[in-house]
């Protein structure tokens, strides 16, 4: 999407490494812009060489997934972003990009994403962090989406994306939204269906055709409430939704996933899955529930609310130009701000939000309050306002 990051921290060499205990890594997913600010952290004198080894065995894999040549390095190094026809491209450039992070973080600053309280990723994301948490290697969590990228980048060019949100207090009926989706697609003019929940009064659409429209028209049937409908101008591919079973994507990939060899350890740390709202993966069932990822609405509204009911401190942004989560984080930290100004003076708002005492008492809700009070910190930018010269890093 393009929502600008809103996010801000104080990026100094110590704003991380004080502790990470109540810290949620957070890894973005696939967007139409991929790069970021990986062509500066490669050609940086410390994090350099680190970002080329995951750009170099990016390129391998994806290579050999695609039947053709792939030099991420140059990509990077020319600063050209992948188009929708270099889909499996840009899907590689964002996992190697989040691994080299993660692995800066850890062996340049010795901070271990291990210590730190939770994880999850939006779409993509979820994949590289499956491999930060050890349970999948590189190759296995992104060959299989990229043998499938052909396909999905084809789909999207009839795929129109849409935010559906309410203006009112009140909530949007997921499954209103459901029903009429349902009700839409029996007309057999093409499919449509959630593909993420964003908040209780926000979700992500998409839909073949003149689906949208269709749901424009509907409104009615799904509350009574003022609700908006705001199409995206760009094209994207319909992961998380049944679209994708039009071309076999789900059940091939699941075919696939026999074949991978890794994914039978539980995450160093708890990974929250969008694709469930839970913290689902126990060493197990990793292909079981990547088999729902692919399909299924991601339920990014559910870690939001999570990284807040655990109490955590901080949300460490991962990726290049991360958007959609911060910007989520950011429209709750304003909605609970204009909701409570009036209640409580921030003083006393803020008095109440940390008295750990007090939160525990207070209805289980009251975890929203938290939101204002959050620190969000960018990696990418956390990494090269530290500014490390060469020597400090051996």
């Amino acid at each position: 999407m393009t929502v600008q990051s809103e996010t801000s921290a104080p990026m100094t060499r110590d704003s991380i490494a004080g502790g990470i205990a109540k810290t949620a890594f957070a890894f973005r997913g696939y967007n139409q812009k991929n790069l970021g600010r990986t062509p500066e952290l490669l050609q940086h004198d410390v994090y350099g060489p680190i970002v080329e080894k995951y750009l170099a065995l990016g390129s391998e894999i994806c290579s050999e997934a695609m039947g053709l040549k792939v030099d991420l390095v140059e990509r990077v190094r020319s600063r050209v972003e992948p188009d929708l026809q270099e889909y499996h491209e840009a899907i590689t450039l964002v996992a190697a990009a989040e691994l080299a992070q993660i692995e800066i973080l850890n062996s340049v600053f010795d901070i271990s994403l291990n210590d730190a309280d939770m994880m999850y990723g939006f779409s993509l994301g979820e994949l590289t962090a499956l491999v930060a948490g050890g349970v999948l290697t590189m190759e296995d969590s992104i060959s299989i989406p990229l043998q499938m990228s052909r396909d999905a980048a084809a789909l999207a060019e009839d795929v129109t994306l849409a935010i559906l949100f309410s203006r009112s207090d009140k909530l949007l009926p997921r499954e209103n939204v459901r029903r009429v989706c349902a009700q839409i697609n029996r007309e057999g003019n093409g499919v449509i269906g959630v593909s993420a929940f964003l908040a209780p009064n926000s979700m992500l659409l998409m839909g073949q055709g003149d689906t949208i429209q269709r749901l424009k028209e509907l409104k009615g049937e799904i509350t009574e409430e003022r609700i908006s409908l705001r199409v995206n101008d760009g094209k994207w591919p319909p992961l998380h939704t049944p679209i994708v079973w039009q071309k076999n994507i789900t059940n091939r990939s699941q075919f696939l996933m026999h074949t991978i060899g890794s994914g039978f350890t539980p995450p160093s740390i708890p990974l929250l899955s969008l694709a469930t709202g839970e913290f689902s993966y126990d060493g197990v069932n990793t292909r079981d529930v990547i088999s729902k990822w692919i399909d299924q609405p991601q339920l990014l509204w559910e870690a939001v609310d999570t990284t807040l009911l655990r109490g955590d401190d901080t949300v460490i942004h991962v990726g290049p130009e991360p958007n959609i989560i911060p910007a989520t984080f950011s429209r709750l930290a304003t909605n609970v701000q204009l909701q409570t100004k009036d209640q409580f003076p921030m003083r006393t708002l803020s008095t109440i939000v940390r008295q750990g005492w007090l939160s525990a008492i207070l209805p289980k809700r009251a975890n929203l309050l938290r939101a204002p009070h959050i620190r969000h910190i960018v990696l990418e930018d956390w990494l090269l306002d530290c500014d490390i010269a060469a020597d400090d890093g051996e």
